[in-house]
């Protein structure tokens, strides 16, 4: 109980300061909006067909605010695995305005089942695992990063 409250609390701190931070684009953070205000994560992009291969394998921690931008250089059906990849995630699948499709939460670590997004989709946003739980991201919301195409977005860069 004692750990959930902390989180809850984590969560609520970030929220509250995410608003001023989240004022301008960088590449190496994302900002997401909803029904639950806005929150800014660090991310590392894959952009290139070898990055996103190896995406976050190997990895045996992430820090509690961060992840990592798959973007694709079309939308289309996308399908992910927890091959080699020792922490449990959120993946959070976007289409090419950067809206949320859909989100699978706490894909279960070395898991080589297919994980789908539910239309074709342009992104994805992968997190620590129940952090979207916690952060109240459903499908709807909005991200926001300067490597996502500007001019559909539904939330673009200032």
């Amino acid at each position: 109980m004692g750990t959930l409250r902390g989180m809850i609390r984590a969560a609520l701190a970030v929220l509250a300061l995410a608003g001023p931070a989240a004022a301008s684009c960088d590449p190496g953070h994302v900002d997401l909006r909803g029904d639950f205000g806005t929150v800014r994560f660090r991310v590392e992009l894959a952009l290139t067909p070898q990055e996103q291969a190896r995406g976050l394998m190997h990895r045996e921690e992430m820090a509690r605010m961060a992840g990592m931008l798959f973007v694709y250089d079309r939308q289309q059906p996308l399908s992910f695995w927890m091959r080699n990849t020792l922490i449990p995630l959120d993946m959070i699948f976007l289409d090419e305005t950067g809206t949320v499709i859909n989100i699978h939460p706490d894909a279960v670590p070395l898991d080589e089942t297919p994980i789908r997004s539910e239309a074709p989709g342009l992104a994805v946003l992968e997190i620590n695992g129940g952090m979207a739980e916690t952060l109240g991201l459903g499908p709807g919301d909005e991200l926001r990063s300067p490597a996502m195409p500007q001019d559909l977005a539904a939330w673009p860069c200032d």
